[in-house]
């Protein structure tokens, strides 16, 4: 048998179980909050990412039309003006639909940002409070 302190007195049952909600509500709050934090943080850096992008596909597009318009230029030194531009024109398109299927593909692989460490946090929680201590 267990010596109990006569000085010191155990909390009920339902004392306990008490405790036992509150806790698991204020995990619950903790894992919510974390799941946030995690996401705003993966879409601050996604907006920046983007915006990244979007600046250097506009200098890349400036970029793209001068050396177009070189290419044209030194064509029409051996060929006629528009043959140089059809040509030119019909090499950029071949590109673009090239691009596009590479893009379609890479998006077609992507996943949805999800709170990776929340989710396996709750995981956690729920097998501890089943009895699966890991």
């Amino acid at each position: 048998m267990a010596h109990v302190d006569p000085g010191t007195t155990q909390p009920t049952t339902a004392e306990l179980f008490n405790r036992l909600t509150d806790q698991s509500r204020q995990l619950v709050r903790d894992e919510i909050r974390l799941a946030q934090a995690e996401t705003q943080q993966k879409v601050k850096h996604g907006v920046l990412g983007i915006a990244g992008f979007g600046v250097a596909g506009v200098l890349a597009l400036f970029g793209l039309g001068l050396l177009l318009t070189t290419a044209v230029l030194a064509l029409d030194e051996v060929l006629p003006a528009w043959l140089s531009a059809l040509i030119v024109a019909v090499v950029v398109l071949v590109a673009a639909g090239i691009a596009a299927l590479l893009g379609k593909k890479q998006v077609a692989e992507a996943t949805p940002p999800a709170p990776e460490r929340a989710v396996a946090g709750v995981k956690q929680d729920v097998d501890t409070l089943k009895g699966n201590r890991s």
